[in-house]
């Protein structure tokens, strides 16, 4: 059908006067043609959904800002004049969110509030008093019921409002995100004053008057009975209760001349943990930890190694005891092995994604001896298991010797070395080559018993993973060689060695960014061009009188409580046993060349692996020279990296430019820059 122009102005004057002056906006302003408003009107009327919501629908344009502000302006007309009574508009009257949640948590629940669509919105002191709700149906009498019940029992009147479904579902996602930070804060909170009350242990030690000075003559008798009394239990109790808590690795209980010192090594660095502790509680401490690990007590002359197993948080956790003899008392030293506390897997460890691949090539390889080499405490165990992890599959025999056994990983046989009963590393080593294994772990290697059976089984069809103890990857061909082991057996069996360290990560909430001057770059062999400055981060270390006084004003980091750093992060360096390093083994080449070696085939140092993590916000160049900087270390790579670019390869001749072939012996030059 086909309508004059004069048609068509009288129907568009007629719908005019059908739509609402927000519906007349619309066509007006184009956004919508008139047929389309009516059939808008219609599906609203029928669905029940809001008219923007069609509207958008029908034309699958957004609606623009103003003409949103105006439909809302028009709805909450509308509603004010539907239920008779005021509305609420939380982008012009903005809501509380705090006074909101105390409402809902004192006054009305939340169950209500969500069964009702309602939000208290405010309490008014007056005569008479009065709480302010904001509802989607005001007319809803269930919800007036149970409204006017709550707030009599209260002396209260209720004053309702009106309020879109829009911003209510608004408000109560705000109430939610709220919640949530106040759940956290809450959290924090407790968890500061349960530390506070286990830092607290004035009180047992006002309790210990009645522990006399103890005599080296009469200890045997006294040890036992000091070390059950209560205040002792307690304190030893709080001190494996903090260290828990705090997320240590270790725990030092030193006897001093004038007092007993108690530590805690977070992060990889040793802190007070505790004011000094008299001196006549020293002996019935450290036989409180000798009975907990099932140690002589009376033994004090020699050194003793135990284990303490508890329940923390529904986990088992253990503790590795070792009492030393020293000047002034033995020492107690406590390692804490919590695997529940420990991801497992090379991807949560390695950052560097180049590094990372050449360790699982490695040990994706059928046979070979992998080393991980490291300081105690450098996460080697860590490492060894994470590997072990991702070769961890029904195809696959997996065994295990080690002392102690810090991880339990399913379908693994691991087996514990009992020394006392002939069970060293050796000879479960030679037991596992009866036992048809793919995949060998021993826990370390110490003799060259040990190293000569790995390797025998890492050249006869096994992956052999074990550690030692050296500062760099090159630095193990030495510590074999100083074993025993001939370097034709090193050479034929090593795949690779992966040295490592743990730095502490700077806390990403409060650290500090900054641009080191070109000298503090120069001095770990960095360089900045003049046209891009290197931004790194320091860490935000504050002072105990600061952190007391940052948690008065209530702006003390929360991830770090002051300390600047959060965890810790791992530093990798990988040598492969290439054919040049097999070669330099055979020859009974130094450490020095060894890694030079290495550099020229591209393994990225400790050190310079380190300094990556600097520049990619991880840590700071603080935590790199207190872990992995050394000047040789330095020297060593600078030297390798001139050597790879400016000398000869093959008659170490110096190259004045990049010659594609040496003009002295005419070997051909692989430009490495």
């Amino acid at each position: 059908m086909t309508y004059s122009s004069s048609t068509k102005r009288s129907r568009a004057v007629a719908l005019r006067n059908y739509f609402s002056p927000f519906g007349n906006k619309l066509v007006e302003t184009g956004y919508i043609a008139p047929d389309q408003m009516q059939q808008a009107l219609v599906e609203t009327r029928k669905t029940g959904l809001p008219l923007v919501e069609v509207v958008q629908s029908l034309t699958g344009r957004q609606l623009p800002p103003d003409l949103q502000r105006q439909y809302k302006k028009h709805h909450l007309f509308e509603l004010k004049i539907l239920y008779g009574v005021d509305s609420v508009d939380p982008e012009i009257s903005p809501v509380a969110d705090r006074q909101m949640a105390e409402l809902i948590g004192t006054l009305i629940s939340f169950d209500i509030c969500r069964r009702h669509k309602l939000l208290p919105i405010s309490k008014h002191e007056g005569d008479p008093p009065y709480i302010l709700v904001a509802m989607v149906d005001p007319d809803n009498l269930a919800a007036q019921d149970d409204l006017n019940r709550i707030v009599r029992s209260k002396g209260l009147n209720l004053k309702r409002m009106v309020i879109t479904q829009e911003d209510y579902d608004r408000l109560l996602e705000q109430y939610h995100e709220l919640q949530t930070e106040l759940d956290q804060e809450k959290e924090r909170l407790d968890k500061e004053k349960a530390l506070e009350k286990l830092a607290d242990i004035s009180s047992l030690v006002d309790n210990m008057d009645n522990i006399g000075e103890v005599n080296d003559d009469d200890a045997d008798s006294l040890d036992a009975n000091e070390a059950n009394n209560a205040p002792i239990i307690n304190l030893v109790n709080k001190i494996l209760a903090k260290a828990l808590q705090e997320g240590v690795s270790d725990i030092h209980v030193e006897p001093q001349e004038e007092s007993l010192r108690i530590r805690f090594r977070k992060d990889g660095v040793l802190q007070q943990a505790f004011d000094p502790l008299p001196k006549k509680i020293i002996a019935a401490v450290v036989a409180r930890f000798k009975i907990m690990s099932d140690l002589d007590i009376a033994e004090r002359r020699l050194p003793q190694d135990g284990k303490i197993r508890r329940i923390y948080q529904g986990r088992k956790v253990d503790f590795r005891v070792n009492t030393l003899p020293s000047r002034y008392g033995e020492k107690v030293c406590l390692r804490i092995l919590d695997n529940s506390a420990t991801q497992l897997g090379l991807d949560k460890l390695i950052t560097n994604q180049e590094t990372l691949q050449i360790v699982r090539d490695l040990a994706s390889r059928p046979f070979g001896l992998i080393l991980v080499t490291g300081p105690t405490g450098s996460g080697k165990s860590t490492s060894l298991y994470s590997v072990l992890a991702e070769r961890n599959n029904p195809g696959v025999n997996i065994s295990t010797a080690e002392d102690p056994i810090e991880y339990s990983l399913p379908g693994i046989t691991q087996v514990q070395v009992i020394r006392e009963k002939g069970m060293n590393f050796a000879s479960i080593l030679r037991a596992f080559m009866r036992q048809d294994p793919d995949v060998i772990l021993v826990g370390e290697t110490r003799d060259v018993e040990t190293a000569k059976t790995a390797i025998e089984a890492a050249l006869t069809g096994h992956l052999v993973l074990t550690t030692l103890h050296t500062n760099d990857a090159a630095g193990a061909i030495a510590r074999l060689d100083e074993m025993g082991v001939e370097p034709f057996m090193i050479s034929g069996a090593l795949l690779g060695v992966l040295a490592q360290r743990l730095m502490r990560r700077v806390c990403t909430e409060c650290r500090v960014p900054y641009n080191p001057t070109k000298a503090e770059l120069a001095r770990f062999g960095l360089s900045a061009s003049n046209q891009e400055e290197i931004t790194i981060y320091k860490a935000n270390k504050l002072t105990p009188e600061e952190i007391t006084e940052a948690k008065t004003k209530g702006s003390l980091c929360a991830k770090c409580n002051g300390s600047g750093y959060k965890g810790r992060v791992g530093v990798y360096e990988v040598m492969r046993n290439t054919e040049k390093i097999q070669s330099l083994i055979n020859q009974g080449a130094t450490t020095d060349r060894i890694k030079e070696a290495a550099v020229e085939e591209g393994m990225v140092t400790i050190l310079a692996y380190s300094l990556q993590l600097v520049q990619e916000g991880y840590t700071t160049l603080e935590e790199v020279e207190r872990v992995t900087f050394t000047d040789t270390g330095l020297e060593s790579e600078l030297k390798a990296k001139r050597k790879s670019s400016l000398e000869c390869q093959t008659c170490n001749a110096e190259l004045q430019q990049e010659w594609l072939d040496c003009p002295y012996c005419l070997t051909p030059r692989f430009i490495n820059n």
